[in-house]
């Protein structure tokens, strides 16, 4: 008894000897530890970031036609998956869509570009006299606003139009003609794998991921595809909704260049919030100049009503709940998506946050109500 006693005692001794000599938390133990490590955590996270997009921007001519391809394939993924359900062969079906696409946004461009550039010179023409009169306008009405300073904030934004900054930023993207020709080809390439071999491909992408964590990207890349589908159709069927009605209401009033502004309108439906709006501004001014201000008033009224049928009729019908992201998080996307990539990287902002958020979405289990209680989650994997 006396024996085991003692080695007690040697045991507890000998551990009280490996023990710290103080008991309080250690360095990165207490509060400001803690918030020391999380800061270098996000500091390292967004290291991190900044170098990928840095590599992207390098490798534009590589990442934008991979981009635009995956979101083609994403719309038109389900006519491939209809026809290999009637009977039809996977690499018929696939060719059918693939070139059936290519006819389709080949006609579509060619028609844009001859109907804008045809008439190019002279819609800069009239967009700038148009311009002119509105600021002349603006100088004459009774608010505390002189010439001076209408002067001055256009010279700033011409300033800033011209920097630089802007010119790195609008030339960022494809810029060159060898550039476009590359990437269209490269696009065009890629898209036919995708959906020729999209599965096997997200199926091999999948064997590196934890098994534990397989499930979940499982399901963010079937929704990530579904919202990608879903916007890239809504947002089409919107933009020609938008093209047709204020196009419609130009050949009304007998606006010069209805047709290219109606392609613009086209376009910018493409850009959420701001690019309809924008070129329906554009539509205003020639409708000025060629038609008085009676006339710009009606364009202007069109081109609200429109906006206004798009938001509250247009996009919860055709769109649904697929891009669920506040204005705000939309707004902030295109401004980083157009300094990064210009005019293509202001298109392609929007998808990728609502790809973005579908991911976190998923990843987290959060749903539209909050995050997913535990019987859901048990729900939704058994």
């Amino acid at each position: 008894m006396a024996l085991t006693t003692r080695r007690r005692q040697l045991l507890e001794a000998h551990q009280s000897r490996r023990r710290p000599a103080s008991s309080d938390p250690g360095l990165w133990s207490d509060g400001l530890g803690r918030t020391a490590t999380r800061s270098a955590q996000i500091l390292l996270t967004l290291a991190l970031a900044t170098v990928s997009v840095y590599v992207m921007l390098q490798l534009q001519l590589v990442v934008i036609p991979l981009l635009i391809a995956l979101i083609l394939a994403a719309a038109v993924y389900p006519v491939v998956g209809k026809l290999r359900n009637l009977g039809w062969p996977s690499p018929l079906a696939t060719s059918v869509t693939f070139l059936g696409l290519l006819v389709v946004l080949g006609g579509v461009i060619t028609g844009m570009v001859f109907a804008v550039r045809s008439e190019a010179d002279e819609l800069v023409q009239q967009a700038t006299q148009g311009w002119t009169q509105l600021q002349a306008f603006i100088a004459e009405f009774p608010l505390p606003v002189s010439q001076a300073q209408i002067d001055e904030a256009l010279a700033g934004i011409v300033d800033f139009l011209t920097s630089s900054s802007a010119r790195r930023s609008a030339l960022s993207g494809l810029s060159t003609a060898a550039e476009v020709v590359t990437g269209a080809v490269l696009m065009a390439v890629v898209l036919f794998y995708f959906l020729k071999d999209g599965d096997r491909i997200w199926s091999f992408l999948l064997r590196w991921v934890p098994a534990r964590r397989r499930g979940k990207m499982q399901k963010a890349g079937a929704q990530a595809m579904d919202v990608l589908g879903s916007y890239v159709r809504g947002t089409a069927i919107v933009a020609a909704v938008d093209a047709v009605v204020i196009g419609l209401a130009l050949l009304i009033l007998q606006v010069p260049l209805a047709l290219p502004l109606a392609v613009l309108i086209f376009i910018g439906g493409f850009i959420p919030i701001v690019g309809a709006t924008i070129a329906g501004v554009l539509a205003a001014l020639v409708a000025l100049v060629a038609n008085g201000p009676v006339a710009a008033l009606v364009v202007i009224a069109v081109v609200i009503a429109v906006n206004q049928l798009e938001g509250n009729l247009l996009q919860p019908v055709v769109m649904g709940r697929s891009v669920s992201l506040h204005s705000l998080v939309i707004l902030l996307a295109l401004a980083a998506g157009t300094i990064l990539g210009g005019i293509i990287g202001g298109i392609l902002a929007v998808p990728i946050a609502a790809v973005g958020w579908v991911i976190i979405r998923v990843m987290s289990g959060y749903t539209e109500d909050g995050p997913a209680t535990e019987p859901v989650e048990k729900t939704a994997v058994g």
